[in-house]
């Protein structure tokens, strides 16, 4: 697929911005771009410049409709090129990038015993509201003989990449569990998010003390309440 494609196939789309191009060949896939969808392999090289120039003027007329003088006010005069970079090159990176490279390693030694790795900081961001969500994750593997190992600090780049999109925690967290069982195939997976929604805290009901804990489990763990409770046991210890 090239940039000289048009949304209907008939001519040259060169002239139409980013968004509208990269929209163009998603919907032509008939593929799904939610905002907690991964989108980046509709997106061709300079692309994402492009999407700068264009979210950070439309940034501008955002702050230029709330009666902001962006002209005068020296604290605003740069807020829709910084919002620009934050959005698209940190809290929703994991949107426009691929997955971070996680090399695999054979389960050599057989390995079979519960490992835990957590807590885990995450950052996202509400998508309803698009306000901070801020957590903890911990993660429980079962491997088997056939399971693939990757190294302690590639969870914590999967879990980034996945949380780096505007979500809402229940579906983050099944997101990287589907994630975690294609890339390590163990008998069982658990995933534990708690996290601090400022959707929550700073608007709204204004509580800041609730938080919001869930999980995911898979295989064995869903199967062996034993297990189940081994991990919540050690997990909770550790808080």
């Amino acid at each position: 697929m090239t940039m000289n494609d048009t949304s209907d196939g008939s001519g040259d789309d060169s002239t139409l911005p980013a968004s509208s191009r990269i929209r163009a060949r998603i919907e032509r896939s008939k593929k799904r771009f939610n905002a907690n969808d991964n989108i980046a392999e509709f997106i061709e090289p300079g692309e994402l410049d492009e999407l700068f120039d264009e979210v950070a003027s439309k940034m501008d007329s955002v702050l230029k409709s709330l009666v902001i003088d962006t002209s005068s006010d020296h604290n605003t005069l740069e807020t829709g090129r910084r919002v620009a970079k934050m959005y698209l090159n940190e809290v929703f990176r994991g949107r426009y990038v691929s997955p971070p490279p996680v090399t695999e390693f054979p389960n050599a030694e057989g390995l079979n015993e519960l490992m835990i790795v957590g807590p885990i900081t995450i950052r996202s961001a509400c998508s309803h509201h698009f306000c901070p969500i801020m957590g903890r994750i911990w993660i429980g593997i079962m491997p088997n003989q056939h399971s693939n190992l990757i190294g302690l600090s590639k969870y914590a780049r999967l879990a980034d990449w996945i949380m780096s999109r505007p979500q809402i925690q229940e579906e983050a967290i099944i997101q990287l569990a589907e994630l975690l069982m294609n890339k390590v195939s163990p008998d069982g997976l658990a995933v534990v998010m708690e996290a601090d929604h400022f959707c929550m805290h700073w608007r709204g009901v204004k509580d800041t003390e609730a938080k919001m804990i869930n999980s995911v489990m898979r295989g064995s763990f869903l199967k062996d309440p034993a297990l189940r409770r081994e991990f919540l046991s050690l997990i909770t210890k550790q808080n």
